[in-house]
This record gives structure tokens, C-alpha cells and sequence, in this order.
């Protein structure tokens, strides 16, 4: 069912039968999600550049996703026991699939705190308890983007030739740096790191690190049980969708 993404380097792993359900009653509308996958490409500019909000990688990857229907949906619940509202509750998902055979959810966490895979995985949880989901997908960071962040944009500043950060702030339209993470940079290049290696420590660190949205973290997650028993796909972006 995944041999097209794995064969691109995603990450790909399924839980409570998640796999002969998409393959039985879903699979002309997770090949949409293959398509804007296998079609997704990241500047590695991007990667150091900040707009402040949503990376412009997922953007595009939601607007794909948009114009195929996969859109952002609020589940409402209530419960009413004898004329008297007891339960109210709202799951907002980004992007829902409707079809003749159910209903698909799917979450994108591109670079979130790692919370956030367990409010995910909870409303799958609850959405599917209530029937209201067949299968819940999170697509995030794969292991071997997490695994190369520091070489590829060390490798970029390299490329470019900057001897500091305040020509890429420029370039790349990043955040201004401050004072604390310019300070970082400058305790690692007084250690003789060079500033590209210095700058990319103190960078991946602060935005990439471990606490972040990736794959490690969400099959943690999957490890623990959290979502269950809520079929499950999820999808880590490799290195390869990355250009430099």
C-alpha cells in the first residue's frame, strides 16, 4: 500500500488494521495524499528562513491537499439526556476526506512542540469512538530529515559563504536574531567552531530540537498506545524532499 513512499525514503508505520482499511475502503483518496507527497520539494532556504507562522512548505502541502477535499473540519458532539444538554465538545481536524465508505482524518505537524501528537492522537481517540472517523493519518518530520537538518543547512551556509547571521536575516528573510542565540553562536566560535557549524548548532537546536514535532516523537506516542484503538497512518517527510 506504501511501497511508492517508502521507495521516496518516507517513513511509513500502521496501527489497528489502518493498513486493509485504506486498502479496502479508502484508496483512491489516500492516493491523493501519496500524489501531494511524492510532489512535495523543500528549499533548503526555507528551512532557515522564518515568516513567523506556518512554514511555506505546509502551506503548499495543505493547499494540495484543499483543492482535493481534504479540508479543515469541526467535529461538534452533545450529549442530551432527557432534554438536558450534559456534553458539549468541538474536534477541530485541518484536513478531513468524505467518501462513500466513512471518513479520513489527517493532521500535518511540520515543527510544533511534540504536545501537540498527543492532542492529535486524543481526538482521533474520541472521533472514532463516536464512529465519526475511520482513520486518523499525522504526517510530520521523518527520521532521517530530522537526522540531516545539521548538515544540510550547514552545507547551505557554506554554500552561500556567510561569515555571520546578519546577511542571512536578509537573505533567507528570517527572524532578527537575538541577543541570547547570537551569544550561543559566539561562545561556539570563540571554541574554534567555525561559524557555520556554530550557527547551525545553536539554530537546530533552538527550532528543530527534540521537543519538537518528528518522527521519534510520534511513534513514542504510538509505542505508548496514545490514539488507540483508532487505525492509524502515519507519515514521516525524508531528507529527499529537501533541495539544496
Amino acid at each position: 500500500m506504501f511501497k511508492k513512499l517508502k521507495n521516496a525514503g518516507f517513513d511509513c508505520q500502521t496501527s489497528n488494521h489502518a493498513e486493509a482499511i485504506i486498502q479496502s475502503d479508502f484508496k483512491a483518496e489516500f492516493q491523493e495524499i501519496e500524489i501531494a507527497l511524492l510532489n512535495m520539494s523543500i528549499p533548503i532556504e526555507e528551512l532557515i528562513g522564518s515568516g513567523g507562522g506556518e512554514a511555506q512548505s505546509t502551506q503548499r502541502l495543505r493547499k494540495r491537499l484543499y483543492k482535493s477535499n481534504w479540508n479543515k473540519h469541526n467535529f461538534d458532539f452533545q450529549l442530551t439526556v432527557d432534554g438536558q444538554l450534559r456534553v458539549s465538545t468541538s474536534h477541530e481536524v485541518d484536513h478531513v476526506r468524505r467518501s462513500a465508505a466513512g471518513i479520513i482524518a489527517c493532521e500535518i505537524e511540520w515543527n510544533n512542540k511534540d504536545p501537540f501528537f498527543d492532542r492529535d492522537l486524543e481526538n482521533f481517540q474520541r472521533l472514532h469512538a463516536q464512529t465519526a472517523i475511520s482513520v486518523g493519518i499525522i504526517i510530520t518530520r521523518g527520521a532521517s530529515l530530522q537526522n540531516d537538518l545539521n548538515r544540510l543547512i550547514a552545507n547551505c551556509i557554506r554554500k552561500h559563504g556567510f561569515i555571520d547571521d546578519r546577511a542571512m536575516v536578509q537573505k533567507f528573510g528570517m527572524k532578527d536574531r537575538t541577543k541570547r542565540q547570537r551569544d550561543a553562536v559566539k561562545k561556539l566560535e570563540d571554541k574554534q567552531m567555525p561559524f557555520a557549524e556554530a550557527f547551525t548548532k545553536q539554530f537546530v537546536s533552538d527550532k528543530f530540537g527534540s521537543a519538537t514535532t518528528h518522527w521519534d516523537k510520534l511513534i513514542e506516542r504510538l509505542d505508548r498506545g496514545v490514539g488507540n484503538p483508532c487505525p492509524l497512518v502515519l507519515i514521516g517527510l525524508p531528507t529527499s524532499i529537501v533541495k539544496i
